[in-house]
C-alpha cells in the first residue's frame, strides 16, 4: 500500500536542508529511496530532487502538501514541487505541431502505451490534414480535438491558441514552425517545451537535413529546449547525437534525424514530468 512521491526543491544554500528534509519524511514514517543534490561552485543555491515511499494513511495527500510548504516556507525556496504520480492528476498538455507529423504521431503513440504521464487536451496545427490522414484517425479514435487555424505572417492566431490552450499545465511544440511571440510566451505563463532539429553544425532556413547531408557532416543532433522570446535560445533539456557518413542516403539521413528528434523530446517531456527539471542561471537547466 505504499506510494512513490518525488519532491523537486531549489532554495538558497543553507545549513541542514538535507537533515530538514529527511526529519520531515521520516517522521511521517517515510521511506527516503534517493536524494539527488546539486550545489554550484560559484553561487549559493541548493538545487534536490528526492524520491520515497510512505504510506497514505499516515500521511494523507493534503498533509504531505502542507509539510512540504512548511519546509519551503523554512528556507525561502523559490521552487518545491511535491507529485505522487500514483494518485495526482496527470499533466494536462497540449501540442501544437505544422506540417510533419513524425514528432506528433510519436508522442501520440507514446501517450497510447502510458509512457508519458500525461493527458492530451488538444492538438492545434496551422497545417489542414485529410480526414483519412494517420494522426486525424487516431485523434478521431481517441476523441482528442483537432484545431486547424491557418496562420500568416500577420497573423499567428495567438489569441485564439491561448484559449485553447487555457487550463493546461504545459506545451509542446511538436515541430511547430510558427515563432511564438513574446506577449504569447507572457499571456500564458507556463512553461513551452520545444523541439530543434539541431542539426551539428547548425544550418538555418530550409531543409537543414539536405544542407547538413550536403556538407557532409558527421555528427547530426536534436535538442529539446524551453521556448522563450529568443528563437530557439531558451534553456535546453535534453540533447541526442548520432553519428552519419559518407555511406547515408538523403533518405537515411532524414529517417536518422528524425528518429532523434523524436527520442529528444519524448525524453524531454518524461524528465519534466518526473520533476527532473530545474531553472538554474539565467539559461540552463538542473536535469536531474
Amino acid at each position: 500500500g505504499n506510494l512513490l512521491g518525488i519532491h523537486l526543491f531549489q532554495c538558497p544554500d543553507a545549513v541542514g536542508i538535507v537533515a530538514k528534509l529527511s526529519e520531515c519524511i521520516a517522521s511521517r514514517g517515510g521511506n527516503i529511496h534517493s536524494v539527488d543534490v546539486f550545489v554550484p561552485d560559484d553561487a549559493p543555491v541548493f538545487y534536490a530532487r528526492s524520491e520515497f515511499t510512505y504510506n497514505p494513511r499516515l500521511w494523507p495527500r493534503d498533509m504531505l502538501r502542507t509539510d512540504f510548504l512548511h519546509l519551503s516556507d523554512c528556507f525561502n525556496a523559490q521552487k518545491s514541487t511535491v507529485r505522487v504520480p500514483d494518485i495526482d492528476p496527470k499533466y494536462k498538455i497540449a501540442v501544437l505541431a505544422s506540417k510533419q507529423d513524425h514528432c506528433l504521431f510519436d508522442l501520440l503513440h507514446r501517450w497510447q502505451e502510458g509512457r508519458l504521464p500525461v493527458d492530451i487536451h488538444c492538438v492545434i496545427s496551422n497545417h489542414d490534414r485529410p480526414v483519412d490522414n494517420h494522426v486525424m484517425r487516431f485523434l478521431k479514435r481517441h476523441e482528442i480535438p483537432y484545431h486547424y487555424l491557418p496562420t500568416t505572417s500577420g497573423n499567428k492566431r495567438e489569441q485564439e491558441i491561448l484559449e485553447l490552450i487555457e487550463g493546461t499545465d504545459f506545451v509542446v511544440l511538436a515541430r511547430y514552425m510558427q515563432v511564438m511571440s513574446e506577449s504569447f510566451l507572457k499571456s500564458y505563463g507556463k512553461d513551452i517545451i520545444n523541439i530543434h532539429h539541431g542539426l551539428l553544425p547548425s544550418f538555418k532556413g530550409g531543409s537543414p537535413s539536405r544542407q547538413a547531408f550536403n556538407a557532409g557532416v558527421k555528427l547530426i543532433g536534436a535538442t529539446s529546449h524551453f521556448v522563450t522570446p529568443e528563437l530557439d535560445a531558451g534553456p535546453i533539456i535534453e540533447q541526442m547525437v548520432e553519428r552519419v557518413s559518407h555511406r547515408d542516403t538523403l533518405h537515411s539521413f532524414v529517417v536518422k534525424s528524425e528518429n532523434l528528434e523524436k527520442q529528444c523530446l519524448a525524453e524531454a517531456i518524461k524528465s519534466y514530468c518526473e520533476l527532473r527539471v530545474l531553472p538554474y542561471e539565467v539559461m540552463k537547466t538542473v536535469v536531474f
